[in-house]
Formats: C-alpha cells, sequence, structure tokens
C-alpha cells in the first residue's frame, strides 16, 4: 500500500461513524478550513527559517488537511481525492502546453506571459457561467492578497491606469480623504478611509510588480530588529524604554537603525 493510500484509509478511520474519533467525525468544512490556513502559514514559516526537517513535517500536516476535506466531499458524494488529484493534474498539463502540448507547442517553449492567457481563457468560460470578471477571488484570502488579486483581475478589463504615476496619484487623494475624517474624528469614516488608502497602495505595489505581502513582512522584520536593538541598548544602560519622553525615544530609535 502506497503511503497516500494509507493516509486516505487513516482518514476513513477517523471519520468512521461508530469506531471513529469523536472530535473528527464532529468536523465540516468550515470547522477544519481555519486549520487548513494554519497549516499553509506553518509551511510558509519553515521555508522561511530554512528548516528542511520541519517543512516535511508541515507539508505532511497540510496534506492531510486536503485528505480531511477530500474525505468529507467523498462522505457528501460530492467529489474524492482522485477527483481532487486529476482536476489538478489536468490543470497543469493544459496549463504547460510547451512541456506537455503537441509537437509544435513544445516547439515553441514557453512563451511569455502564456500562463496568465490560459487562466485568463479558464477565467472566461468560468465568467460566462458566474457573471463577474471577480467572480472566484477567495474571500478569505488575507486582505493584501485579495486586494492585489481583485486589482489585477479588474484590470484585464482594462479599468486600470495606464502606469504607475495615476496609482501614486490616487494615493495622496485618499490620504487627503484620510485627514478630513481624522479632523472630523468619525471612526466608521477613518475605517472606511483607512481601507481606501490601504487598497492604494496594493494597486500601487501591483504596478510596480512588488508583492505587497513580502513588502510588508520585510517591514516587519525590519521594525523588530531595530527596536530589539533599541530595547538592548536601553537595557544596558540599565534603563527602560518606559523611563523616557518620545523625543527621547526617537533619538535612540535612530541610532537603532544604524545598528540593525
Amino acid at each position: 500500500m502506497s503511503s497516500i493510500e494509507n493516509l486516505r484509509e487513516i482518514m476513513a478511520s477517523l471519520r468512521d461513524p461508530e469506531a471513529g474519533c469523536p472530535w473528527d467525525r464532529e468536523q465540516d468544512f468550515a470547522s477544519i478550513a481555519p486549520y487548513t490556513i494554519e497549516e499553509a502559514y506553518e509551511v510558509a514559516d519553515a521555508i522561511a527559517r530554512d528548516d528542511m526537517t520541519g517543512l516535511c513535517d508541515e507539508l505532511g500536516d497540510l496534506l492531510f488537511q486536503v485528505v480531511f476535506h477530500a474525505q468529507m466531499a467523498a462522505e457528501a458524494g460530492a467529489f474524492d481525492f482522485d477527483e481532487v488529484a486529476a482536476g489538478i493534474c489536468n490543470k497543469m498539463l493544459r496549463r504547460h502546453p510547451h512541456v506537455f502540448g503537441n509537437e509544435a507547442e513544445r516547439g515553441r517553449g514557453a512563451v511569455p506571459g502564456s500562463w496568465e492567457r490560459i487562466k485568463a481563457a479558464e477565467r472566461r468560460t468560468t465568467t460566462a457561467m458566474q457573471g463577474s470578471v471577480l467572480d472566484g477571488i477567495a474571500i478569505s484570502l488575507p486582505a493584501l492578497k485579495r486586494a492585489e488579486k481583485l486589482g489585477k483581475r479588474a484590470a484585464t478589463t482594462g479599468f486600470d491606469w495606464p502606469h504607475e504615476r495615476g496609482a501614486r496619484q490616487k494615493i495622496d487623494e485618499e490620504l487627503a480623504e484620510l485627514d478630513e475624517a481624522l479632523q472630523r474624528q468619525e471612526t466608521e469614516e477613518m475605517t472606511e478611509e483607512l481601507g481606501d488608502l490601504l487598497f492604494c497602495v496594493v494597486n500601487l505595489a501591483r504596478h510596480l510588480s512588488i508583492d505587497p505581502e513580502q513588502a510588508l513582512v520585510h517591514a516587519n522584520r525590519k521594525f523588530e530588529q531595530r527596536f530589539r536593538q533599541m530595547e538592548a541598548d536601553v537595557s544596558e544602560s540599565g534603563a527602560s524604554l518606559t523611563d523616557f519622553d518620545i523625543d527621547s525615544l526617537e533619538a535612540k530609535w535612530q541610532l537603532a537603525k544604524n545598528k540593525a
């Protein structure tokens, strides 16, 4: 028996109505979804730490999530693991004509932009049934990633600035609107305007071919390193950050920036 078949049997046993695990039996797609997202992040974390042992373990946890969802779908008569695997196989074959296509397609090699064109053709087929070019963008995506995808998908219809200057100017416009909301101190309005500003920043990142999530990851890491350096500097003097006013802290922050 292959390892994947063994895993599928283990999952089926865990979901067995009589002899299975009580916790596993009571789960549904909605209750398991947060665990699936968490496992994906743990895979990314192992990669970021260059932890190959951890990555192997986390990929196993993520695979278990796929098997879990497929088992529940099979019980509901919707689809099973084999259909999941067949679906992704067909998709990869379809999207890589330079590898799996006919002789002429293979001879042309990898054509720049072909992946996105094939995906766009698939979406047009789906959109004909669903009704909007924005359909199919997962609601549960992290907000930065979903904003990026919404902007990119809308741009396929021509609804986009021709260059990054328009996206940058829109940020100034949204900043002005946020300033007006701040003057009125209306929480709901401030929240809305801040959201608009963040969305515009993501659009600028898209025009600059910058991944906004990775840009923010880098900014988080930089802030953490500098703050920890500032803490260490203050600790060496036997003091605490709370002992200083904001001007003094800013001066210490500038010193920490030169070190971290």
